[in-house]
């Protein structure tokens, strides 16, 4: 299991680069990835969610295998003029959920593991953690989608749970 970065963790609002090299040492990090994932019981994943500057994530619908998507250095191409909002919460600032307001479908383009590109048309669930994990490629967090108010109140709450924590630990 690797270690989650949270909130106050700088490698979340740090820059990422291009993933330019594909070889077994990216296929290893992107299986424990998902063993992380899993383990958490999250549904999507970020690089800089575990200490790597780098732009991919994963995705685990937990619909077989076939609902299981690794996007390397991916691009979102198109997004639907409707929105909806929707109740998401995020790994790195574990027990907190928000209503966010996104795009209802994308299209984004991306590579695989071996660095083939491919572009798919996403909507529902699977279109929301698109978003959501690449937001985290570009330095947002979800709670930044949120008034100015509601961020302050999450992040004040967050630290003061965690203080809590670090205390009874």
């Amino acid at each position: 299991m690797l270690d989650i970065y949270t909130l106050d963790d700088e490698v979340l609002r740090e820059d990422t680069e291009k993933v330019t090299v594909f070889d077994n040492s990216l296929k290893m990090l992107v299986d424990a990835m998902f063993d992380t994932l899993v383990e958490a019981d999250g549904v999507g994943l970020a690089a800089p969610q575990i200490g790597v500057s780098k732009k991919f994530f994963i995705v685990d619908l937990r619909r077989g295998d076939d609902s299981r998507y690794v996007f390397i250095n991916p691009e979102i191409i198109e997004t639907s003029m409707e929105e909806g909002p929707y109740e998401e919460g995020c790994l790195s600032i574990p027990g907190f959920y928000r209503e966010v307001i996104r795009p209802l479908r994308v299209k984004v383009q991306a590579q695989d593991l071996n660095g083939k590109y491919f572009t798919i048309d996403a909507d529902g669930l699977l279109a929301r953690v698109i978003q959501h994990e690449n937001d985290h490629l570009n330095k947002t967090l979800f709670i930044d989608h949120l008034t100015p108010e509601e961020k302050e109140k999450v992040e004040k709450a967050f630290r003061k749970k965690n203080r809590r924590k670090r205390k009874n630990g």
